[in-house]
């Protein structure tokens, strides 16, 4: 940690900056990678949703704090980028900032803005690995990530990707299943689902991953998901395994398993 200190302190004396993109993981602090932690308590600046920011109040000290709301995003990236031209600044995104983070929007406004910045991106665990983590092994085969927002994609384009990925029999992982304003497109995406795969094909809920005090999770099916719909919110992360996929009921656990493959490979 003295190194990062130290290269922050030379880097802001020489009036040369650097922007951090730091994928902060799934809400606790324990959960993030030690880079993104050094880079974070030797920045001059951080900037980040207040969400976020909550979630990593043990490592904020002597740092001044830009804080913003939901919506925001291109006013945070803006300030981030000018302040980076001769401060340490550190953009914080949850999960991963190049999954439905922050990492392409900052990027875009460097290059739109034309400002030769020094940007590098810290990645973070992101909520399919952290959904997966606790329901056991979904995701060993191929898999496909859709969000349900469609603030930003066209509900037709999601579509499409949801007709592609179920055809195709990838694990599907569903971000941002539902909102207060979006309440149908978590049922019409299991709708387009079933279509493609066995109603006994196991599904994973995972409400806060990894957030130890606030975490749960549920263990069903494709036909029977729909009964935890009102339990379902923008907290939770859908794992949609494929045909082969099976639950593993062990220590009054239910896991889910999806074959790599060995089992045509090897006798075991």
């Amino acid at each position: 940690m003295e190194g990062s200190q130290s290269q922050s302190q030379n880097n802001t004396s020489a009036g040369k900056g650097k922007l951090y993109i730091i994928g902060i993981g799934p809400g606790s602090v324990p959960q993030m990678t030690i880079a993104a932690r050094d880079v974070l308590m030797n920045s001059d600046y951080i900037v980040g949703n207040g969400t976020y920011l909550d979630q990593i109040t043990e490592l904020i000290d002597k740092q001044e704090i830009i804080r913003s709301a939901m919506g925001k995003e291109v006013d945070r990236a803006v300030k981030a980028v000018q302040l980076a031209k001769d401060k340490i600044v550190s953009m914080i995104s949850g999960g991963d900032a190049n999954i439905y983070g922050m990492a392409g929007l900052v990027l875009e406004v460097a290059e739109h803005e034309g400002l030769d910045v020094d940007i590098e991106v810290l990645p973070g665990v992101t909520a399919i690995t952290a959904a997966a983590s606790v329901l056991g092994a979904p995701i060993v085969n191929d898999f496909a990530v859709i969000s349900l927002s469609d603030l930003l994609t066209p509900w037709e384009v999601i579509e499409k990707r949801l007709h592609a990925a179920a055809s195709a029999d990838f694990v599907i992982s569903l971000y941002n299943p539902k909102s207060r304003q979006r309440k149908s497109n978590f049922s019409q995406a299991i709708d387009i689902i079933k279509k493609y795969k066995n109603g006994s094909v196991p599904v994973g809920l995972v409400k806060n991953a990894l957030r130890t005090a606030d975490q749960d999770y549920v263990v069903t099916t494709l036909d029977e998901v729909m009964n935890y719909n009102d339990w379902v919110d923008m907290s939770t992360t859908i794992l949609i395994a494929n045909n082969e996929s099976r639950i593993w009921k062990s220590n009054n656990r239910e896991r889910i398993i999806t074959p790599r493959g060995y089992q045509r490979k090897y006798d075991y």
